[in-house]
């Protein structure tokens, strides 16, 4: 078994240890907000955050976590009030969405990292893809979240219409698979 905590709660998963991580939290922990892309590390679309560091989930297996700290989409922000989605949202980044959580676990990485990325600290950090080609839109809302965070910023709009932000951050009520 393999212990570790996802989003400040500690799981004990009862999976193979060279199950991905991508696959434990999206079937075992029904955390499907991090997204299955190429299953290759090429995309990005699973990026988690691993210690304060942007994982691709498809590539570290659950035996490699004993005693870490994961950090999903889910966990992000309760209510989408965390600024790199109210930047998202104000500059219509989204398109077909597929690929936006794993670019905004890479941005809200690189933001705590960096207070003020320029748009190549931006094009270095985030290699995610994303087949719309928001690229431009993308540098721009991680630069505007960095501006929201740091207080030079404000947006007056509420979040995105959508799931009821309560629904969405409901807690699991089991982290193991059924036998």
């Amino acid at each position: 078994m393999t212990r570790f905590t996802v989003n400040d709660r500690p799981v004990e998963y009862r999976m193979d240890e060279d199950t991905p991580l991508l696959w434990a939290l999206r079937d075992a922990s029904n955390l499907t907000g991090t997204k299955y892309g190429c299953g290759t590390g090429d995309c990005g679309a699973c990026m988690v955050e691993i210690d304060g560091e942007a994982i691709r989930s498809c590539l570290v297996t659950i035996g490699e976590l004993e005693g870490r700290f994961v950090t999903t989409i889910e966990a992000l922000s309760r209510d989408r009030s965390h600024p790199v989605q109210q930047a998202w949202a104000a500059e219509n980044v989204p398109q077909c969405g597929f690929c936006q959580s794993g670019m905004i676990m890479a941005a809200a990485v690189l933001i705590k990292k960096n207070p003020d990325p320029s748009k190549s600290d931006i094009d270095e950090a985030i290699n995610n893809v994303c087949r719309c080609g928001t690229y431009p839109r993308i540098r721009e809302a991680i630069q505007r979240a960095a501006r929201l965070a740091s207080g030079d910023d404000v947006l007056s709009a509420a979040p995105p219409p959508g799931i009821d932000p309560e629904d969405a951050a409901k807690a699991v009520p089991a982290l193991t698979p059924k036998d």
